[in-house]
């Protein structure tokens, strides 16, 4: 049986990944395989990887504030590369009129710092696992 991909991103100049490093820790430890891309990943590099390693899913946390302009890129380029079928889910700093706007564009789900790591891993199995694997 194959396991869901996840790419974790952290897109743009934000220079702080530990709440990035914890979320693709708790994905892995809860079966997924999780590919983690590091710090400051241009979009373009983001759905490159995603691309290229089959992921199932996307998982960008963004703390710097352009989550309006780098989330937005990231779907469109998704569409370019016929691969809108590859969910996207964030968390961060976001505020909430933000957070309904990503949504309204595509965005699976959008997590802030009032959940909690089980919460996240109780939604990612509960959503990601519908997703069709593969090979």
């Amino acid at each position: 049986m194959n396991r869901v991909r996840v790419v974790v991103a952290k897109p743009g100049l934000d220079g702080h990944d530990r709440g990035a490093k914890v979320v693709a820790r708790a994905l892995r430890d809860a079966g997924m395989e999780v590919i983690y891309t590091g710090l400051r990943q241009t979009p373009e590099q983001i759905v490159r990887t995603a691309l290229e390693e089959g992921a199932d899913a996307i998982g960008l946390s963004l703390l710097s504030g352009a989550h309006m302009e780098l989330v937005p890129r990231i779907l469109k380029l998704l569409v370019e590369n016929d691969a809108e079928n590859v969910p996207v889910f964030c968390g961060g700093i976001i505020p909430p009129e933000d957070a309904r706007e990503l949504v309204e564009m595509g965005v699976l789900r959008v997590f802030t710092s009032r959940d909690s790591l089980p919460e996240i891993i109780e939604w990612a199995q509960a959503n990601l696992h519908l997703i069709e694997v593969t090979d």
